[in-house]
């Protein structure tokens, strides 16, 4: 199928309840805050990731839409690969033509390479692509409440003298250690952690599709479609505890059509945009999320601790000219037109 030929903008709309929807890893994995206002913050990189499992889990990891960026591997593997398969073995040079070589064979045979872009200029070198989509940090609507919970453990591991009155060494076999384990108190085999979470979080991210770099990448129709999908049900597929209950809310994409009655005036303004991003994607413009009072009042609660909590509501009437809005349908398993 061939390239896109209209940009996009999307808001995205997804919660988190009773779980830690991004670890901070300099702040002890405790959910990502705004220091400044306290609230919620989700990277980009944490978005990017669960399209990329989507993808695995939807089409086995195979090309065309297989993943470069999977879960502990050598990324040099798949690079070496495209000179292989495009150069016939690994240059010693590696020239401006074997590269572009290598680097349209990734785009070719990556998914998340096409989509999201890449740096490949590590190992035999493949270059370095600018994806078309791109997506902002998370920010939650409301501030956040961060929860630091003690939880035991009914097991231990790496009995020490100091703790359970016997040493483990490296290389015991297991008879060894059952020994050990017979020796040591009962009431020593027990452990302590943390588990960090937060009652509730609707957060929006932001999100840009470019019809200009999608045609050095061949980002085509077929693979915005995946996009969708990926979005809409990727929260299914990346269940764990200490995530908690991730959903997908809302999903409301900004589709460029141009408004010039000559065609390729339109087909232009198509590619290039009808309006700037903030007047398609600043809350109050055409999509607003608001506090849904009524419901808290009912409910007897100050915060927000669901998504009935709140409000999502959409003006057509401030919809730039030539641009088109389009929202995911559950029923249909796509995305359907709204103005």
């Amino acid at each position: 199928m061939s390239t896109i030929q209209n940009r996009h903008e999307f808001l995205y709309l997804f919660d988190c309840e009773n779980g830690n929807p991004n670890g901070d890893p300099d702040a002890g994995n405790s959910p990502r805050i705004d220091p400044e206002d306290m609230h919620g913050l989700v990277s980009d990189v944490a978005l990017k990731r669960r399209v990329r499992n989507y993808m695995q889990v939807a089409f086995g990891n195979t090309a065309p839409n297989a993943v470069f960026v999977e879960h502990s591997t050598n990324l040099n593997r798949p690079i070496a690969l495209a000179h292989e398969q495009t150069n016939g073995a690994i240059p010693e040079k590696a020239t401006k033509s074997k590269v572009q070589n290598a680097r349209g064979w990734m785009c070719q045979n990556f998914y998340d390479v096409r989509t999201f872009g890449a740096v490949m200029s590590t190992g035999a070198n493949a270059g370095q692509v600018r994806g078309p989509v791109q997506v902002s940090f998370s920010r939650s609507v409301d501030p956040i409440f961060p929860m630091d919970l003690g939880i035991t453990r009914v097991a231990d591991a790496n009995l020490t003298k100091k703790k359970h009155g016997v040493e483990e060494k490296d290389g015991m076999g297991s008879e060894e250690l059952r020994l050990l384990e017979e020796q040591a108190p009962e009431d020593t085999l027990r452990t302590m952690g943390r588990k960090a979470l937060i009652p509730y979080g609707l957060y929006i991210a932001k999100g840009f599709v470019s019809a200009n770099l999608a045609q050095g990448t061949l980002f085509s129709e077929d693979d915005l479609i995946h996009l969708w999908e990926a979005l809409a049900g990727m929260w299914d597929h990346d269940r764990s505890a200490s995530k908690g209950m991730m959903s997908r809310r809302g999903l409301y994409v900004f589709k460029h059509v141009g408004t010039d009655s000559n065609a390729e005036q339109r087909k232009r303004q198509a590619m290039l945009g009808c309006a700037p991003a903030q007047a398609l994607l600043d809350l109050g413009r055409v999509i607003d999320v608001k506090r849904n009072e009524s419901a808290m009042k009912e409910d007897k609660i100050g915060s927000p601790r669901k998504f009935a909590h709140y409000a999502v509501t959409t003006n057509a009437a401030n919809l730039p000219k030539g641009v088109e809005l389009w929202a995911w349908d559950d029923s249909a398993g796509k995305l359907a037109k709204l103005s």
